[in-house]
């Protein structure tokens, strides 16, 4: 290695980061901003009252609060609007907890995890910011590496974490 190279590729490396930290921030800024509009237009209850079902058989509660905040979290995660579905899940978890529903707060963080989306908004941001020719054309490759995953997710939560 070139000593004399060294600083200015700590440099370079250190204004590329900077870049892309500011980039995500203009990303997240706006679909933060767009999931507060979907939350006082009531889009973000609709949906959320849309998914309740399915997740009420899925974290297996009686806590409607829990799993409402949980049936958000879910809705926010699958339209890809990243950062804002946080405090929600953060919410629906402790309420798990306090329940000592460890399987719900266990489905849960699985489900965070593997992150079933429709649209992946930050990874199509990113690709666009470094001039990818069709940024949006891992729309399909993401929902079904997502699903995938999701699936096999839900199922070893199911298998493995005792209710």
């Amino acid at each position: 290695m070139d000593p004399n190279g060294f600083l200015p590729a700590l440099l370079s490396g250190g204004q590329k980061a900077a870049t892309l930290s500011l980039s995500l921030l203009a990303v997240y800024c706006v679909w933060l901003g767009f999931f507060k509009v979907m939350e006082q237009s009531g889009l973000s209850a609709k949906l959320s009252r849309a998914v309740y079902p399915l997740a009420k058989r899925l974290f297996r509660s009686n806590d409607k609060e829990a799993v409402m905040l949980a049936s958000c979290n879910l809705s926010a995660n699958l339209l890809g609007l990243p950062g804002a579905p946080t405090p929600l899940g953060v919410k629906a978890t402790e309420r798990f907890c306090a329940k000592g529903n460890s399987y719900a707060s266990a489905m849960l963080f699985v489900l965070n995890a593997t992150s079933l989306q429709l649209l992946p908004t930050t990874v199509i941001a990113l690709r666009a910011e470094y001039g990818a020719g069709s940024p949006a054309d891992i729309l399909l490759p993401t929902l079904i590496a997502t699903a995938v995953s999701t699936l096999l997710g839900a199922l070893a939560v199911r298998l493995f974490v005792r209710r």
